[in-house]
C-alpha cells in the first residue's frame, strides 16, 4: 500500500532525510521509530503529500504522491502530532464537517459519523463541544476524522504524546484494532508503544534507516552478548564462582529471592557462545537444584540505543530543518 523508493528531503543544504526506501503491506502496522529530530515527521509529511520529496518516489495505493496527489490523498487518513480540531464544534458536527470537506455524500457522512464514534468509543460525547474534552478524547476525535472516509492507509504521528496513562492504553488498543482493515504507520519515539502495537519496526536516525525488522528479529540480529537468567537453590557464592569459571562467561550478577528461597543469576557471555548447556551441566554437576534456565533477548530499548548511538547525534532537529526551509 505504501512504497518509498530512494527518497531524500533537503531544507536548503540540510539533509532531513537521505535516500530511504521501504514499503508497507496491506493491513500491516508499522512502527516508525527514532529519536527527536531523526526525520520521522518529515517522512510522514512526505507520505501524506504535505511536503514533496526533493528526490525519489512516494506511492500510496499505487498513486504517486506528487504527480497524482489528490487521488493518493483520498486513500490516506492522517493524524498529525498536533491535531487540528475546531474546539467550538460538537464532536458530531465536526465529523460531519470533515466529511463534507472530503466530498462525502450526506448519507455516507451520516452513516460513517455514527460508525466512527462507536469505533473510538465516544458515544456519550457525541454532542460534547470538543473544547471541553480531555486531550486523550481529543486524540480519539482526531483518529475518528482520520478513518471517517474509510482510507486504506492511516498515518499517525505521535498519537499518544501528552495524554494520561489510562488514555494511552486505550489509544494503543484502538490503533491495534485498526490493523487489518487499514495499513497503519505509527511514528513515535516511545519504545513500549512499538512493542505493544506494531508488527514491524523501522528505526531512523539522522535521516537514514538504520534498522528494519520485527522487534524479535532485531533482538537476535543485533545482540552483542548472550544473556541468560538462572534460578538455583544452593550456596550463592559457590555457585557464582562455578559459573564465572565457565569459559566464555563475561559477567555474573546475582540476587537472592527470599520468597522462593533461591538465587537468580544474570549471566552474560561472548556472542554466538552456547551457554545454557554448560550452565545446566555445571549446576547439576555441583549437586545444586536447577529451577529455571532462560535465555534473555535484547529489549527494544537496548536495540534502539545500539543502532542510534554508534555515532553522536547532532543537535539539528526537524524543527531546525523547518526553520531552515522558512529562511
Amino acid at each position: 500500500m505504501i512504497e518509498i523508493e530512494h527518497v531524500s528531503k533537503y531544507y536548503g543544504d540540510f539533509p532531513a532525510v537521505t535516500d530511504i526506501s521501504f514499503s508497507v503491506g496491506k493491513g500491516e502496522i508499522l512502527g516508525f521509530l527514532g529519536p527527536n529530530g531523526a526525520g520521522k515527521s518529515t517522512t510522514m509529511k512526505m507520505i501524506t503529500g504535505f511536503l514533496p520529496p526533493s528526490s525519489g518516489i512516494v506511492r500510496v495505493a499505487e498513486c504517486d504522491i506528487v504527480t497524482d496527489s489528490l487521488e493518493a490523498r483520498r486513500h490516506i487518513g492522517y493524524l498529525p502530532e498536533t491535531v487540528p480540531l475546531y474546539t467550538d464544534m460538537e464532536v458530531t458536527d465536526y465529523l460531519r464537517f470533515m466529511g463534507r470537506i472530503r466530498g462525502m455524500s450526506s448519507d455516507y457522512v451520516a452513516r460513517r459519523t455514527n460508525e466512527v464514534i462507536d469505533i473510538v468509543n465516544m458515544g456519550e460525547y457525541r454532542k460534547t463541544h470538543i473544547g471541553k474534552l480531555s486531550k486523550g478524547f481529543r486524540q480519539r476525535v482526531g483518529i475518528a476524522q482520520a478513518i471517517l472516509h474509510e482510507p486504506d492507509v492511516l498515518v499517525l504521528d505521535e498519537p499518544t504524546i501528552g495524554i494520561d496513562p489510562i488514555q494511552v492504553v486505550e489509544t494503543r488498543k484502538l490503533i491495534k484494532s485498526l490493523g487489518g482493515e487499514h495499513t497503519v504507520i505509527v511514528s513515535t519515539h516511545i519504545l513500549p508503544e512499538v512493542s505493544m502495537i506494531c508488527e514491524r519496526v523501522i528505526i531512523i536516525n539522522q535521516g537514514q534507516i538504520v534498522a528494519e525488522d520485527t522487534p524479535e528479529n532485531l533482538a537476535s540480529r543485533l545482540h552483542g552478548v548472550e544473556k541468560v537468567e538462572l534460578d538455583v537453590k544452593g550456596p550463592s557464592k559457590d555457585i557464582a564462582d562455578a559459573i564465572k569459571a565457565i569459559d566464555g562467561v563475561t559477567d555474573v550478577e546475582h540476587r537472592y529471592n527470599q520468597n522462593g528461597g533461591h538465587t537468580t543469576y544474570f549471566i552474560s557471555s561472548e556472542p554466538d557462545f552456547e551457554l545454557r548447556s554448560r550452565l545446566a551441566s555445571t549446576v547439576v554437576g555441583g549437586g545444586w537444584e536447577l529451577l529455571r534456565l532462560q535465555a534473555v533477548g535484547m529489549t527494544l530499548e537496548e536495540i534502539f540505543l545500539q543502532v542510534t548511538t554508534e555515532e553522536q547525534i547532532p543537535e539539528t532537529t526537524d524543527a531546525v530543518a523547518e526553520e531552515a526551509q522558512q529562511a
